[in-house]
């Protein structure tokens, strides 16, 4: 058998498993000190903290973004509170312009309430065949329409109970011809005035005795123009009322002070 060629080697064919990878060369070697894995893992690490860093920066100009936002809704807000704030003072300034018109309406309003109510009780007054004056006042808020005359007792009834069936049949007139509903008053004879006077005594005396006693008092039943009088005299007194029951059962109850 002749002699191989120069540079040219002999082996044997072996399984996969078995080669064997061949030396590296001189051109190989050359490319391993040019690209050398650590260095590219080093790179890829330097990479990766680029990208950190990119990211980064892109979440602090998020955050710039969103405080500008913030501080943008901010400003709106502060512009729409002093907006609102110079509408709330333009609106008191009309209310306080209004106010007097206001005032000068409702006291019209008053002042027909108790036409219509004249009205209605002159009505009646000729039905009955009945002799009367009628005169008209505003007191507060409401209207108030006052019957005098010699023989009206008929229109008052037992403690009251008359005059207060024919002060809501003329509540109801005035409903039904101005549409609103009316809390007018109504006294004939004088009866409202002197009850009046009579239940403010009733309220202080009934409020001494709770007040000494210490124990709280039921008073009969009474209509809310009375109830109304017998409250206002216990407050007067430093003590505490309440209603109770359904009308025409409802009473007032005096408690101790405290």
């Amino acid at each position: 058998m002749g002699d191989s060629s120069a540079g040219e080697g002999v082996g044997t064919v072996v399984g996969r498993e078995d080669a064997v990878a061949p030396a590296a060369g001189p051109e190989d070697q050359e490319l391993d000190s040019v690209i050398n894995g650590s260095d590219l893992l080093g790179e890829e690490d330097d990479l990766d903290d680029v990208d950190e860093a990119d990211d980064d920066l892109v979440d602090e100009a998020d955050d710039e973004d969103e405080d500008d936002e913030d501080d943008e809704l901010v400003d709106e807000a502060d512009e729409d509170d002093e907006d609102e704030d110079e509408d709330e003072d333009e609106d008191g300034e009309d209310d306080a312009e209004e106010g007097g018109e206001g005032e000068e309406d409702s006291l019209s309003s008053l002042e027909e309430e108790g036409d219509v109510a004249a009205d209605y009780i002159e009505g009646l007054l000729d039905i009955a065949d009945l002799d009367g004056d009628i005169d008209m006042d505003v007191e507060g808020d409401r209207a108030v329409v006052s019957v005098v005359g010699a023989t009206l007792d008929e229109l008052v009834g037992d403690d009251g109970e008359v005059l207060e069936a024919l002060q809501e049949l003329t509540r109801l007139a005035v409903h039904r011809k101005t549409g609103t509903r009316a809390r007018l008053m109504l006294d004939v004879g004088g009866f409202r005035v002197r009850r009046r006077a009579e239940l403010a005594d009733l309220g202080r005396s009934v409020a001494d005795e709770v007040a000494r006693t210490g124990e709280p008092k039921k008073l009969r039943a009474m209509s809310p123009f009375e109830r109304k009088i017998i409250h206002d005299a216990v407050a007067v007194a430093g003590l505490r009322s309440e209603s109770e029951g359904e009308e025409p059962n409802r009473r007032v109850v005096v408690f101790p002070a405290g």
